[in-house]
């Protein structure tokens, strides 16, 4: 036998039993592998939390997300449509959704409702039919609820102003109160509520039984010189409302069945600078966005955004935030910015967590103590962000 054919026989054999080995070894990884059976389940949420944010999706987005200003992380989202104003149950247990919505998206037949959400588990609980809203959502006024929770009123503007008064214990639509010329709601605890006027002035809507008395301040502010922005912030405990103009213009006011407004201040002067002014090229630092203003209760701190540039600029986004001590009149802190964000709001506990967001979806969590960035967020969301009230 040659060499090479004892070499070639020694292959083969090396071959043969390595397949050999092979095909015993097979049944090992030929085993059934049985799939253990999923536990089906729906996980819940916990009921609202101080450290929240709801961020609306924007101009013609849906949805409105959660996140939780600890972790930036969403934990859930809130089915608010397009057109749509939310309010939190304070029990806890509803989010309630007061929205205009067709049958076939921007047509057909015309749905005006609030829809009522449980907390918990985010499902469609009741839908309360309501006449005349149509109105697009974007302020935390639009829709206000009573302390306890157990009247809403919803703003229409159809094309006339008036607001809807809403049993959410019975889930039924009561009667729609005329409220020419008027815009937003302050709650008004044991009285009904109140309204930013066109002519200056704030009425309140005395509700009574099957009936109403509507009385106005005096007129303290001229809205073709220098507006307010609509987004009045309100504070519960104090029943007391604050306001911001487009030059910068703060004040305050008692909520009651008699309302009393303070005297303004500038919130430039209150950092020690020149006042804004309504003149045209008068470059100084104005407030300005879509949700420019939000107010920690427990501190009594106003937060603005700002930006520099001149008179009617009150849509552009911020460059800075300014904190304001509103008992003091004082400015407080400024935390520059970033992305010219036009919405702000501050959670209502002692981290007091500052979120920002802007036309393009992206959010910031910011330390307000420190000015520090905790969370950048993107795609968050760019419309409304509401936060869970102290009552």
């Amino acid at each position: 036998m040659t060499l090479q054919r004892k070499v070639a026989r020694v292959v083969l054999g090396s071959m043969l039993t390595g397949a050999l080995a092979g095909l015993h070894a097979m049944p090992a990884f030929a085993e059934t592998v049985v799939p253990e059976a999923e536990e089906p389940g729906v996980m819940t949420l916990e009921p609202p939390k101080a450290s929240w944010f709801y961020v609306r999706g924007g101009w013609g987005s849906a949805g409105s997300s959660i996140f939780d200003a600890g972790t930036g992380k969403m934990v859930g989202m809130v089915n608010t449509s397009r057109d749509s104003d939310m309010a939190i149950d304070p029990s806890g247990k509803f989010y309630y959704v007061a929205e205009t919505i067709w049958s076939k998206v921007n047509r057909g037949t015309r749905q005006d409702l609030v829809s009522v959400y449980d907390s918990k588990t985010l499902k469609l609980v009741s839908e309360i039919p309501t006449p005349g809203r149509l109105i697009v959502g974007g302020f935390t006024t639009n829709f206000v609820l009573t302390d306890d929770g157990k009247t809403a009123y919803d703003y229409n503007f159809d094309p006339a102003s008036s607001v809807n008064i809403i049993d959410m214990v019975k889930r039924k639509f009561v009667r729609a109160v005329e409220l020419p010329g008027c815009a937003g709601m302050i709650p008004n605890p044991g009285v009904g509520f109140s309204s930013l006027c066109a002519d200056g002035t704030i009425a309140t809507v005395a509700i009574k039984g099957t009936t109403q008395d509507i009385t106005r301040t005096e007129p303290f502010f001229d809205a073709a010189a220098d507006p307010i922005f609509s987004n009045t912030v309100y504070d519960r405990k104090k029943k007391q409302a604050v306001m911001v103009s487009y030059t910068g213009l703060i004040r305050t006011a008692s909520i009651g069945a008699k309302v009393e407004v303070s005297t303004p201040f500038s919130i430039q002067e209150a950092g020690g600078m020149k006042s804004a002014d309504v003149k045209p090229l008068d470059i100084a630092w104005y407030p300005g966005g879509m949700q420019p203003v939000a107010l920690h209760r427990p501190s009594g701190t106003l937060w603005v955004l700002m930006h520099k540039g001149e008179y009617w600029s009150h849509k552009e986004g911020a460059e800075e935030i300014w904190g304001v001590d509103l008992a003091a009149r004082k400015l407080v802190k400024r935390i520059p910015v970033e992305g010219k964000p036009g919405n702000i709001q501050i959670t209502q506990d002692d981290a007091a967590m500052i979120m920002v967001n802007g036309y393009k979806g992206d959010a910031q969590v910011i330390d307000s103590k420190t000015g520090e960035v905790k969370h950048e967020i993107e795609n968050a969301g760019g419309g409304l962000i509401t936060v869970v009230e102290p009552m």
